[in-house]
């Protein structure tokens, strides 16, 4: 069994309000959750209006297949318009 965790650091710059950053957020979540099997919550920066961290979770029994779900979750997350790629890391446990 193969545990993949992928930290996302996200920059919200047009958030005025953290309800704002909360709606960013939150669709990010509903969509990356609706499309994967994942685990996902916001772990970091709860009280910063323009920067969120969140945190993905995946289970499988295949290395190479957690990390190459991982990375397409990554490439997904730089294309959502409203928030920017900050930093991420992959770990497998």
């Amino acid at each position: 069994m193969v545990i993949g965790v992928l930290t996302v650091r996200l920059a919200i710059f047009e958030a005025l309000s953290l309800k704002d950053k909360r709606r960013v957020t939150k669709s990010l979540k509903d969509r990356l959750g609706g499309r994967h099997n994942i685990s996902i919550a916001e772990v970091d920066d709860l009280d910063h209006r323009q920067a969120t961290t969140i945190a993905i979770a995946m289970v499988a029994n295949d290395a190479r297949f957690v990390e190459s779900a991982l990375a397409k979750i990554v490439d997904e997350i730089r294309g959502f318009g409203q928030a920017s790629l900050i930093q991420y890391d992959i770990e497998l446990l």
